[in-house]
């Protein structure tokens, strides 16, 4: 007879379930776990067993997730998130130290400070391991807003009450082009020629595209994954857009680029910080790197 009772339920029937609802694959699914087929098969039928239910329809050619197992794999994907993290609360316990910290670099921030910083903090700190990764436009504050990271650096809002934030500096985009990509002076620059155009543009990394930044509606456009990719296809006379002013100083006093700001292209000036979720839990490590970011070479200011 089938038991309804969750009593005895396996974490290791728990991921394989999860496994065999992503992959709908017992093989990949022990592939995932290093676990054999016929392990991965005996645990889901285990639990079908303690639940009661039928998770998996195995009746065609390649089997798929019954209208309960899928959800109840959102349930199980949920509980085993907050397994982890009572791990890695666990190991912050015993060893009085984060396990891990997540940090994200948006497409604004100075890279090679901040690396250098990153990499300095971390060396003295060995029982801490960083997963880096790398956003733009709304993806890092994306990350923070739903706990998949720790930190991120980049543009902040300060209206946004979920997010605790430390201004660095003030950095001002500039909208750039090659000399000669337009046949008139900036002062003489209309929609209808930027339109006629190509806009080099960075690609939204968020899950659910935010606020659009300078897009002019109608023009061919590029798209790039960040600043440096922007600025190649600029200076090659590709397209035209916004770049940062530390990026682009050099390149606007030898005559590289002209700045083409104009009545319809005035610029805009962004603060950028480091920001993190508020009312979370935070270990020591995570406090130790807010406060190093306090001591960046980067004056609260705006950049020229």
């Amino acid at each position: 007879m089938k038991s309804n009772s969750l009593n005895g339920m396996k974490i290791g029937d728990l991921q394989a379930f999860d496994a065999v609802a992503r992959t709908l694959s017992f093989a990949e699914a022990g592939r995932l776990l290093g676990r054999s087929h016929p392990s991965v098969f005996a645990s889901l039928g285990r639990l079908e067993a303690r639940l009661g239910l039928e998770l998996l329809d195995r009746r065609g050619y390649r089997s798929k997730l019954t209208q309960a197992g899928e959800k109840f794999h959102l349930h199980v994907q949920h509980a085993l998130h907050e397994l982890g993290s009572l791990v890695e609360i666990a190991e912050e316990l015993r060893s009085g130290r984060e396990p891990r910290l997540t940090v994200v670099l948006g497409d604004l921030s100075r890279r090679k400070i901040v690396l250098g910083l990153l990499a300095q903090f971390f060396s003295d700190r060995p029982g801490t391991q960083l997963n880096l990764d790398f956003e733009a436009i709304s993806g890092p504050s994306e990350r923070v807003r739903t706990g998949t990271a720790d930190l991120a650096i980049h543009r902040v809002n300060d209206g946004d009450l979920e997010l605790e934030v430390l201004p660095l500096e003030r950095v001002r985009l500039i909208p750039v082009a090659a000399v000669g990509f337009f046949d008139v002076s900036p002062d003489r620059l209309s929609v209808d020629i930027l339109r006629s155009r190509a806009q080099c543009v960075i690609r939204d990394t968020a899950s659910e595209a935010g606020q659009n930044f300078f897009l002019v509606d109608g023009a061919p456009r590029c798209t790039v994954p960040d600043h440096d990719m922007k600025k190649e296809l600029i200076l090659q006379g590709l397209a035209w857009g916004h770049l940062p002013g530390f990026m682009v100083a050099q390149e606007l006093r030898d005559g590289t680029l002209i700045d083409i700001g104009c009545d319809i292209l005035p610029g805009r000036t962004e603060t950028i910080g480091l920001m993190r979720r508020r009312g979370t839990h935070r270990g020591p490590v995570a406090e130790e790197l807010w406060n190093a970011f306090k001591a960046l070479p980067i004056a609260v200011g705006t950049d020229v």
